[in-house]
Order: C-alpha cells, then sequence, then structure tokens
C-alpha cells in the first residue's frame, strides 16, 4: 500500500545511477508503490548520468559512489555544478571513510547504504527533495572526524584524476587528455573540474603549479 500525498502535482522525479541493472531494477519495482515518487531516468555510468539528467532533469539522483569511468563524487560534483537544483543521495555498498568526505565535498546531500529498508530509502528522497540532509551514522562519524583533522591537500585525488593531473603538468589539452587515456572529451572536463575543485585553484597552470609543488604526480 502507498503512502498518501496530496496531489499528483507534487510527484518527485527520481533518477538513478548504477553500474549494477539489477540493482536499479529493485529501486524502480520499490518506488512504483509510491504515488508521489515517479523514477524518470536510470544511468549505468556516471558519463551516462550527465547526458541524461539534461533530459529528465531529476529532482533527487539516487548515485552509486563506486562506478567504472566517472565515479560517484565526480558525477556528483559535474551535475552539481551543471544543474544545481538538482539534489544527490549518494547511495552505496561502502563506508569508505574518504569516499563519504568526497561525496559530501561534491555536493551530495545525503550518504546512506544500499541495504536501507525501503520506507527510509523514500523518506530521505522526500527529505532531499525538500533541501534536508539524511546521513547513515558511520557516515556521519566520518564527517565529524574529517571536521577534526582535515585531509593533506591532494589527499582526495582518484587515481584517474591524478592521471589525468600528471598529463596536464606535462602541457597537454584536454582533447590530448581524452585521446592518450581513452576517454572522451566530457569525461575530461568533468575530471579536470574535480580536479581544479579539489586543489582549491581555478586554473590549468595553477593546478599544474599546485601539482608540482606538492609532488602530487609522479
Amino acid at each position: 500500500m502507498s503512502d498518501p500525498v496530496s496531489s499528483p502535482s507534487t510527484r518527485i522525479r527520481i533518477m538513478t545511477v548504477d553500474d549494477h541493472e539489477i540493482f536499479r531494477g529493485g529501486i524502480a519495482f520499490a518506488l512504483e508503490a509510491y504515488e508521489d515518487l515517479e523514477l524518470v531516468g536510470e544511468a549505468h555510468s556516471g558519463e551516462e548520468a550527465l547526458r541524461l539528467c539534461e533530459q529528465v532533469r531529476p529532482d533527487v539522483i539516487l548515485m552509486d559512489m563506486r562506478m567504472p569511468g566517472l565515479d560517484g563524487p565526480t558525477t556528483t560534483q559535474a551535475i552539481r555544478q551543471q544543474f544545481p537544483q538538482v539534489r544527490v543521495l549518494a547511495l552505496t555498498s561502502f563506508h569508505d571513510e574518504q569516499l563519504v568526505q568526497r561525496a559530501m565535498a561534491a555536493g551530495a546531500i545525503g550518504y546512506l547504504l544500499k541495504g536501507i529498508p525501503v520506507k527510509e530509502l523514500v523518506a530521505a528522497i522526500r527529505a532531499a527533495s525538500a533541501g534536508r540532509s539524511t546521513l547513515d551514522d558511520q557516515a556521519l562519524q566520518a564527517l565529524i572526524r574529517a571536521t577534526q583533522s582535515g585531509p593533506s591537500l591532494g589527499d582526495d585525488l582518484t587515481d584517474r584524476e591524478r592521471e589525468v593531473l600528471a598529463l596536464l603538468v606535462e602541457g597537454l589539452s584536454n582533447p590530448e587528455i581524452a585521446d592518450r587515456l581513452v576517454i572522451s572529451l566530457p569525461t575530461a572536463k568533468a575530471h579536470m573540474r574535480s580536479i581544479l575543485a579539489k586543489l582549491r585553484v581555478s586554473s590549468r597552470t595553477e593546478a599544474a603549479t599546485v601539482a608540482v609543488k606538492y609532488d602530487l604526480v609522479s
């Protein structure tokens, strides 16, 4: 039996981003029971999520954190930059402290584990739509620890971002980096935006300078 809603006009538009089709299917099935929730799109990767978000304009995105290609935090940051009105809920199997910190720094409004009961997930979706955060207990503890001792500059760069940064230091352009790493140009640009944000710089030149100064690339 679905929860009562005030009117169909209050329906929350939801998109899922996860590389596991079975998990996406489970979410789709679960959401059918709630009249105020509407699944408007499913993406199997971060790259597809960026394209699909433009088309379906969701209110809330359920975002896996570990995916091939663009990972969850990088995709979250790119979406929040392009579509600031979209709320992103991190939904993952991992309690990794650094992953929690990266997700929240990227702009996620909440961090939940995939084993969460459906009713709690639905409550988190409704809260996210209203601009309220929902955090798993262990995720909350990770954020508390982060405020007590923040990571060193560049510690939160992913392996792929370090590869992109190394090529940037070599003087390669975004198209050249995309070609060298065999990734799309939009993916290379998304990595670059994430690198600039994590290094707290505003230009490629500054990023290269910081990378050399702090020995962030080999």
